[in-house]
């Protein structure tokens, strides 16, 4: 029998629909006015911070519709922006400095759908709102660190081949070493003689030294790994911060432009991206006495840090292992329920850990957190300045050889999440300083949306007036197929973790309206050519969808290539109009070919017709 689906074909049909409306039902529900408490390194989230919220917000007459404790942060929501700004004034005045008190919106989903996944889809910064950062990279910094590098290794190199010197520092661009005497200088000359690939050596026999200075093209290509990596390190942090579809990218020589759609929380936001924490395992001199350090006479080879409960601690200059060879850090918790970071190291750092380890069983070693600070101050060159902050944070008897897991402790709650978070997000190449930010209010974007809506809504509807009028009833058929699309369309960005929409995704949807009707206009207008050449309405059903098949699918799927093309060369706007014009034209095509031929076959098919309402 002809135009006959058997019913599985109907049930997958409508199985798909109903599964898209599901997961597109959340985003009716839309999003409550709410505020975010979380707690900086000094402070902690717990029941007794949720009791004294709800207290100052019944003081304040302030009503919210809830109050949560989630992931060491308390989420307020509220019924209205007015009360959102007043319970921030009024918690930000009563907290203190200890706590960070953010605007949010936050997703009004009923809890049935949350548990089965369902999320309203993510929308760009352009019509959600949000943040945007221009940060500057201290350059100096990043050159400093190399340096640092190359003077630690050349010092351990002179050793290793028995040449005496007398001092090897660290200069702005590069290391100068002084010898003992002649032999020794002769030595270390004939030694790093185009030895270091990027440096020159620049001798000093007078004064018996020999100076390795980066070359111009070791410069270029530092400031430029700076920013590279920098770069990358902003994409995994911003991947640990849960935004999907960022925007990071380079602008000019030093700078890095960040934006982040949806982000309201700007001070946690600022918090992660511009933070330049990271980690230094140090032996604690246990030779000299930490009370003469105190008074100022610092051992040669050590440093006088503070910890935190106040007191001093005399380290070993020697840094045995930094942050750069972390590969993986997660919080845990350990026989007294006390907040742990556990960290994981790659190859190169579990041997550096392991060789420092093995000859020092029974010795103090500190996890020294260092952070860099931005200044208000810039040197000659217009470059920010920044300042060093190094503190101890733990020290542990060394109880065994050390390998490439182990632990820290001393540290909260909250600032072992955050520890744990930089760490495996990687410690920036040099530090950063945000210096230009800018929020695009929810308003703005709202404008937006609304614009954008109404472009679909009017597209949506001409199409629809112009199909019946055209087609009559198989018009209402592709009207209903074009209903489902937008359905399908909607559903499927919901469940598509890292889509997000834009308003460039917006046009790429009103696109996809003008779109879809095509598959099915092609199909219609066959069906006509059939019914001229004198076939019976069943036939010409039949012969119309199988003969267009071949153009729609060619038509479609270059319209495909290029949309992926789009998304995988373009960055931003491009990609929020790739993505929406991809997935709307694999849902037309569902919709337009499976899903009108099940609607058709249901209404006409198996049945004795005289003519059909095309």
């Amino acid at each position: 029998m002809l135009n006959k689906y058997p019913l599985w074909k109907n049930l997958l049909v409508v199985f798909v629909i109903l599964l898209a409306a599901l997961y597109a039902l959340p985003n009716i529900y839309g999003e409550d006015p709410a505020v975010q408490i979380s707690a900086d390194r000094q402070a902690t989230i717990d029941t007794s911070t949720l009791d004294r919220v709800r207290s100052v917000l019944t003081s304040a007459d302030i009503s919210p519709k809830s109050i949560a404790l989630e992931e060491q942060q308390i989420l307020v929501r509220l019924t209205s922006d007015d009360q959102q700004l007043k319970a921030r004034e009024t918690l930000v005045d009563s907290l203190g400095d200890n706590y960070i008190v953010a605007l949010n919106l936050a997703p009004a989903t009923p809890e049935w759908l949350k548990s089965i996944g369902a999320e309203p889809m993510k929308l760009g910064l352009d019509l959600r709102g949000g943040v945007h950062f221009l940060m500057e990279i201290d350059m100096d910094e990043a050159i400093r660190k190399i340096v640092d590098g190359m003077k630690d290794t050349v010092r351990n190199e002179l050793r290793e081949e028995r040449i005496r010197y007398t001092a090897v520092d660290a200069g702005d661009d590069g290391v100068t070493v002084e010898l003992r005497n002649d032999e020794a200088y002769q030595a270390a000359e004939s030694y790093l003689s185009d030895r270091y690939q990027g440096y020159q050596l620049v001798e000093e026999p007078e004064q018996r030294t020999l100076v390795l200075q980066m070359t111009e093209e070791k410069l270029a290509e530092t400031r430029d790994y700076a920013v590279s990596q920098n770069i990358t390190i902003m994409r995994n942090r911003v991947n640990e911060l849960g935004v999907a579809e960022p925007l990071i990218q380079r602008q000019g020589s030093n700078r890095i432009v960040v934006e982040l759609p949806g982000v309201q929380d700007t001070a946690r936001a600022k918090e992660i991206l511009g933070a330049t924490a990271t980690l230094e395992f140090r032996m604690v001199d246990t030779d000299n006495d930490v009370r003469d350090a105190i008074n100022g006479r610092v051992p040669f080879g050590s440093e006088l840090l503070p910890m935190r409960d106040g007191q001093d601690q005399l380290l070993k200059e020697d840094v045995i292992l930094t942050g750069d060879h972390i590969v993986n850090a997660g919080v845990g918790y350990d026989e007294y329920n006390r907040p742990q970071v556990n960290i994981t190291l790659d190859g190169a750092g579990g041997n550096k850990m392991s060789m420092a380890t093995k000859d020092n069983v029974g010795d103090p070693m500190a996890t020294v957190f260092i952070e860099y600070k931005a200044t208000d101050e810039r040197d000659d060159e217009g470059n920010l300045q920044f300042t060093k902050s190094a503190e101890v944070i733990n020290v542990a008897t060394i109880q065994s050889r050390l390998g490439s897991s182990f632990r820290i402790t001393g540290v909260g709650a909250q600032e072992a999440k955050n520890l744990a978070l930089l760490l495996r997000a990687g410690a920036l190449i040099a530090p950063i300083q945000i210096v230009e930010e800018r929020t695009v209010g929810p308003s703005l974007g709202q404008q937006n949306i609304d614009a954008g809506t109404q472009a679909i809504f009017w597209g949506f509807v001409l199409v629809l007036v112009f199909m019946v009028a055209y087609y009559r009833k198989f018009g209402l058929v592709a009207n209903c197929a074009l209903a489902a699309n937008l359905v399908l369309i909607i559903g499927v960005m919901s469940m598509i973790p890292g889509a997000t929409l834009t308003l460039p995704g917006m046009a790429g949807i009103v696109l996809t309206v003008g779109m879809a009707v095509d598959a099915n206009v092609l199909i219609f207008e066959r069906i006509r050519e059939e019914i001229k050449a004198k076939r019976s309405p069943q036939q010409a059903i039949h012969h119309g969808y199988d003969s267009a098949l071949s153009t729609i699918a060619d038509a479609n799927v270059t319209t495909l290539i290029a949309a992926l093309i789009l998304f995988a060369i373009g960055n931003g706007p491009i990609k929020g109009f790739a993505i929406t014009l991809a997935i709307g034209i694999i849902t037309s095509m569902f919709t337009a070919i499976i899903g009108t031929r099940a609607l058709v076959n249901s209404v006409w098919g198996g049945k004795r017709l005289s003519k059909l309402s095309i």
